[in-house]
């Protein structure tokens, strides 16, 4: 890193599942820590939930983070729960979240979240920083990501922080933490697994001392993440209890249920869009010509009920226990609906093989922009909560071996990473 006079450097690391933040004043960074009873340390849920309330200005209360999923479950029916909607970003689909009889873009998502992430860091954010570098993926989600709009919206969002706003990909910050620990030079690989995104970036590090630490040399990205593995478990699981692969009446014909509907159960923003008088009185038609109008009544209540939340819990607790073990017991159940199963890691992984194969491809293209062989990989460096699937670190070790390998921080080496770049005098060099 080149030398200069310490400045106040916030990482921001806006996460699809979690959002962490760092500070940096000179060659070390400390991980923000949020306070209060249903705090969870740095790691701060990228969610929100609003409610009526009619002692606030608007008549709509709204919270962020663990705060927003404690008032979701004291009362789900009379809130609208969001999560994951940075995987909207780049979508020009997306125009706005309707809440209540409000709509909002966005960015106006983002600002309400960020302001309660400040609220609830116990003043470590109140001061001004003089630099905020953002994480941002390489390829941003979605079937036809929009990166000029993304930007247009993360510079809304975050213009209230502050004017001197850098944006650095998401692995390149964890190239940089992962940089601080290692006493030789090295070209390392840094692969990113968040929740809406898989990022790769490939960075030589010089030895301590050196007047430039770290040189970026290639990146690529990928759509494709834990959300995406999450889909996978709902379709196979799930969706067929609600309907999917089901038939209705029409006239003298039997036509395959609308998948249209199932679709909406992979994207939050869609599947929050679902629950308004129109969709739901479709549904009810449906219901009354499906052979299976159990089936339907069982999709209407999960969207009546807002059961979202409780439903992706379940599943990413699957998600998780087959991590650490060959089978595990997916247990999903409410007053209105029940689902179990017994599913093996095998099923896992020949569910999100096709997902992985394009993950693996997306390695290849960030080693060819770098230039760079994969024999000439010293490190790997594996982050973000999906780095712990085994078939994922299944890839890195078959192709570049077990001995290269390295993990840890992976939900908070992104931000550590960002704020200490935040010290660099060639940040401009790492922003994209």
């Amino acid at each position: 890193m080149a030398e200069q006079a310490p400045v106040r450097a916030l990482g921001l690391d806006f996460g699809t599942t979690n959002s962490v933040a760092a500070i940096a004043t000179g060659v070390e960074s400390h991980l923000v820590e949020f306070s209060g009873a249903r705090a969870t340390g740095a790691v701060f849920r990228s969610a929100l939930c609003f409610w009526h309330d009619e002692a606030v200005r608007g008549g709509i209360a709204h919270e962020a983070g663990p705060w927003a999923i404690a008032e979701y479950l004291d009362f789900p029916e009379g809130s609208r729960f969001i999560q994951s909607f940075k995987s909207v970003a780049a979508s020009p689909v997306f125009e706005h979240a309707s809440i209540f009889d409000k709509r909002l873009r966005f960015e106006e998502l983002g600002q309400i979240f960020l302001d309660r992430m400040v609220a609830h860091a116990g003043g470590a954010l109140s001061e001004p920083p003089e630099r905020i570098v953002v994480g941002r993926p390489v390829e941003y989600a979605g079937s036809r990501p929009d990166e000029a709009l993304a930007r247009q919206r993360y510079d809304a969002m975050f213009r209230a922080f502050g004017t001197q706003i850098h944006y650095v990909y998401e692995p390149l910050g964890a190239a940089f933490s992962y940089a601080s620990r290692l006493t030789e030079p090295a070209t390392i690989l840094v692969a990113d697994f968040g929740g809406g995104t898989s990022d790769f970036s490939i960075v030589r590090v010089a030895a301590p001392g050196a007047a430039r630490r770290c040189e970026p040399l290639g990146s690529a990205g990928i759509g494709i993440a834990g959300d995406r593995f999450d889909y996978r478990i709902v379709d196979q699981l799930v969706l067929p209890m609600l309907g999917k692969g089901g038939n209705y009446a029409s006239f003298d014909k039997l036509l395959e249920i609308p998948r249209s509907y199932f679709a909406d159960f992979a994207d939050w923003s869609r599947l929050a869009l679902m629950r308004n008088r129109r969709t739901l009185a479709e549904l009810e038609r449906l219901k009354k010509a499906a052979t299976d109008p159990d089936a339907i009544g069982r999709m209407i209540t999960v969207i009546e009920k807002e059961l979202g939340y409780a439903l992706y819990d379940a599943v990413g607790a699957l998600k998780r226990a087959l991590s650490t073990q060959e089978e595990a017991h997916f247990h999903f159940e409410t007053d209105d609906l029940a689902i179990e199963a017994d599913v093996t890691r095998a099923d896992f992984e020949r569910w999100i093989a096709p997902d992985i194969a394009r993950i693996e491809a997306t390695v290849d293209k960030a080693l060819a922009k770098a230039g760079t062989a994969p024999d000439a990989i010293d490190r790997v460096f594996l982050t973000g909560g999906s780095s712990l699937i085994p078939a994922i670190a299944a890839i890195f070790a078959r192709r570049f071996g077990q001995e290269r390998i390295a993990t840890g921080g992976e939900l908070t080496s992104i931000a550590h990473g960002l704020a200490l770049i935040g010290q660099d005098s060639n940040l401009a060099e790492w922003a994209a």
